[in-house]
């Protein structure tokens, strides 16, 4: 090594006097650095840097920069004998490092990404399979009109017309009758009934448990316009709880009827309820009705196993046992499902005559919209035609088409097609890309006519579906993921500090940041930044009493400023303060963790060494801050802390619920400490508006966030689509003043048209 060390030394004298070029002196440079390191590093990280067993088993890989690399190895490497290796040896092995295997580049090298074939995920099947069988029954479309049901009230138990009270909007279903103040005044002789119409929108994904509580007689329709999902028609004349669970899927609209009548019964009343799939039961609000029907939507009830998410975002890699059998037994449920419905799904009549041709014909058009594409005669033979020569009854033939169908690997993979992408390619990209679903008449109709290949057509498509409400759901879900509400376990907080935490305080500061996104995104300027800078939250009554805002809600959220010197965007919306915090108190680190990796894009390594906080071992009068770095003192930490300790100081003005605050154990909070980027540049932090500044101006946190929706859009690595993908999004985001639809669309149009030209002309192969 000495040796090398001399050599490396001449090399360097022979370069800055011009005697030979500076590619020569690089080359020298990395034989001397691969030497220092299979010298004094390998014996603990192995060769490649792969980790050694009983020494250092986690992979020599990282984030940090070339130059932070270097001061490490030359103040603490190696660890037995610090000092060993320092000045221009440590520069040399940290290029060698660096270069080899420890930068993100370097990884990229050894293992390039590329697209991989994959399965729907269980968002994409449950979507797919409503938008297939949707084709057949029509449109569902957004909800319009007013929020809330159309109510008819009869003076007469038989909603006869003629008795006909009065209609009217109700904006919620909780009404006792017997009060004198209700109106209007329904007859407590001949009794009344009541019909309220319109339909139900679905916030999550999830098991909805309906309850419907009355003295009287009722029925409650639910997505199913002949099925009552709640038959209480017999009344028994003391207030019952009648309850029945529905699988909904989010951002949909889904019909809903409700009849009541009340005839001898000394009590009446009516209170509709849900439970949904996150908060506690509560009356339905508003804002998740409306006034205008809605075509029932089939939702899978089969259960798959979880996706693989290990790369950060959900993806269909992962094939198991348990998998196939979930997508047989759900190929199994929509096969029932069409033969049960399939006079209705085919436009046939049992006692048509040309039925048989109707039912083949509808057949046909399922299984193509099912594999995204036209039938070739091969595949019109093996899917329709011969199951109807071998099958006795008309039912049994439809029933192994739909199997045959759904459990193909046309069905459930994408991307099988061999070779450049052709126009049905690109629109299942695109569908799928905005809509975790199948295209639309539209882009088959443009497919088929080969009207998809060019930027600008795939593009004006790609600003049309913008529209769809299914595209909203996409981008919620996406922005959901990236702020973690998609891993907030049931937050609790201690009862005797916190009153008034409770479960439906929480299921309101979850409605609160949903509706906080829509807004920034969908209205006025969309512009990525306003997430991050905003002053304005959305509260109810109960929210606002809690956190001391005056404002005239009630029941429903409205849109309140804050004083910006003390609100910025989901930085320090109280939902995700509370989530990143402890039951009694705030927590720094998993505050900071969450703006390292999701507010201003930085990587992090798991803990070398896991440590739980244990609140009993620090002196009392401390502070949250002291506490934190006291317990993150250590070297071995500090490589990951020296990061997230600003971070997460930078929002100790907000308790545990996320309420603002100056001072904590009487004595003033410490907001304020120093940040230092990637590239060294030091950053004065002195709380939350700071940080959300710096982030909505940083290349790096912009590029984090441009990079995860393209994940979420493409469900494949960014790299794979080409080194330039990033420059060329980021050059778009900026140039539309971050106007994050339009983010959206330009990246689902990337990824649609990956392997196809500028001129719209395949791609060859090299």
């Amino acid at each position: 090594m000495k040796f090398m060390r001399k050599i490396w030394s001449f090399v360097r004298l022979l370069l800055c006097v011009g005697l030979i070029p500076s590619t020569l002196a690089a080359a020298e440079q990395h034989r001397a650095g691969r030497e220092i390191y299979r010298q004094l590093c390998a014996k603990c990280h192995g060769r490649n840097g792969e980790g050694v067993k009983g020494k250092y088993e986690d992979a020599l890989r990282g984030d940090r920069s070339l130059e932070k690399l270097t001061r490490y190895i030359d103040k603490a490497m190696p660890e037995d004998d610090p000092g060993k290796c320092v000045g221009e040896d440590a520069a040399a092995v940290a290029r060698y490092i660096y270069d080899a295997f420890y930068s993100r580049a370097a990884r990229i090298r050894a293992h390039p990404p590329r697209v991989e074939l994959v399965h729907l995920t269980n968002r994409q099947y449950a979507n797919t399979v409503a938008d297939l069988l949707r084709q057949f029954a029509g449109n569902a479309g957004a909800p319009t009109g007013e929020r809330g049901l159309r109510a008819v009230y009869y003076d007469t138990k038989d909603f006869n017309g003629d008795k006909k009270v009065l209609e009217r909007v109700d904006r919620r279903i909780d009404f006792d009758f017997t009060d004198p103040a209700f109106e209007p005044k329904l007859s407590s002789t001949n009794g009344f009934s009541i019909q309220w119409n319109g339909s139900v929108i679905a916030d999550d994904t999830g098991d909805y448990e309906f309850i419907l509580k009355t003295p009287n007689g009722a029925r409650l329709w639910v997505n199913d316009p002949d099925e009552p999902l709640i038959d209480a028609w017999v009344a028994s004349g003391q207030l019952n709880e009648h309850k029945a669970t529905l699988r909904l899927l989010g951002g949909r609209v889904y019909p809903l009827r409700l009849q009541l009548y009340k005839v001898k019964d000394k009590s009446a009343s009516v209170k509709l309820q849900w439970h949904p799939p996150h908060g506690p039961s509560q009356v339905i609000p508003a804002r998740n009705f409306s006034t205008s029907s809605a075509m029932p939507t089939f939702v899978v009830t089969t259960r798959f196993p979880p996706d693989d998410s290990s790369v950060g975002y959900e993806r269909g890699v992962a094939v198991s046992k348990a998998w196939d059998e979930a997508a047989t037994q759900a190929a199994i449920e929509v096969a029932n499902f069409v033969v049960a419905n399939l006079d209705r799904l085919s436009r046939s009549k049992p006692n048509d005559t040309n039925r048989m041709a109707q039912v083949e014909s509808f057949c046909n058009e399922f299984v193509a919209a099912a594999f995204r594409r036209p039938l070739t005669d091969a595949q019109q033979r093996l899917f329709v035609a011969a199951q109807f020569k071998s099958a006795k009854k008309t039912e049994d033939a439809v029933t192994r088409i739909v199997l045959l169908a759904l459990k193909s690997p046309r069905f459930l993979y994408l991307g099988l097609e061999n070779g450049p992408p052709d126009d049905f390619a690109i629109a299942e990209r695109l569908a799928y890309g905005l809509w975790d679903s199948l295209p639309d008449g539209a882009l088959e109709k443009l497919a088929a006519e080969g009207r998809l290949h060019t930027q600008a057509e795939v593009a004006q498509q790609a600003n049309r579906m913008l529209g769809d409400p299914r595209t909203r759901s996409k981008m919620l879900t996406f922005l959901q993921h990236w702020l973690q509400m998609d891993r907030v376990e049931p937050l609790a907080k201690d009862e005797k500090l916190y009153p008034g935490f409770t479960p439906e305080l929480v299921a309101d500061l979850r409605t609160s940041l949903n509706l906080f996104l829509e807004e920034a995104v969908w209205n006025g300027a969309s512009d990525e930044r306003t997430l991050l800078l905003a002053d304005y939250v959305f509260l109810n009554n109960r929210l606002a009493t809690f956190y001391g805002v005056a404002t005239n809600a009630t029941e429903d959220f409205v849109k309140v400023t804050l004083d910006p010197g003390q609100r910025a965007g989901v930085l320090t919306h109280p939902y995700l303060l509370s989530a990143f915090a402890y039951q009694k108190q705030s927590s720094p680190i998993h505050r900071g963790v969450f703006l390292t990796r999701n507010i201003v894009g930085r990587a992090l390594k798991p803990p070398p060494i896991a440590q739980t906080f244990d609140d009993a071992t620090f002196a009392p009068n401390l502070t949250m801050r002291e506490k934190v770095a006291q317990l993150t003192r250590a070297q071995a930490c500090q490589g990951c802390h020296s990061v997230i300790n600003p971070l997460g100081f930078s929002l100790e003005q907000y308790d545990a619920v996320g309420r603002f605050r100056t001072r904590e154990n009487d004595r003033p909070i410490d907001a304020v400490s120093e940040y230092t980027t990637d590239e060294g540049q030091t950053i004065r932090l002195a709380g939350a508006r700071d940080v959300a500044e710096f982030a909505a101006g940083s290349e790096q946190a912009q590029n984090g966030f441009i990079e995860q929706l393209f994940h979420q859009v493409a469900k494949q690595p960014m790299l794979a689509y080409g080194s330039d993908v990033m420059s060329h999004l980021r050059q778009s985001f900026v140039a539309s003043q971050f106007n994050l639809p339009q983010l959206l669309a330009e990246s689902a149009t990337l990824a649609a048209r990956q392997g196809v030209e500028p001129t719209g002309q395949p791609r060859k192969k090299p």
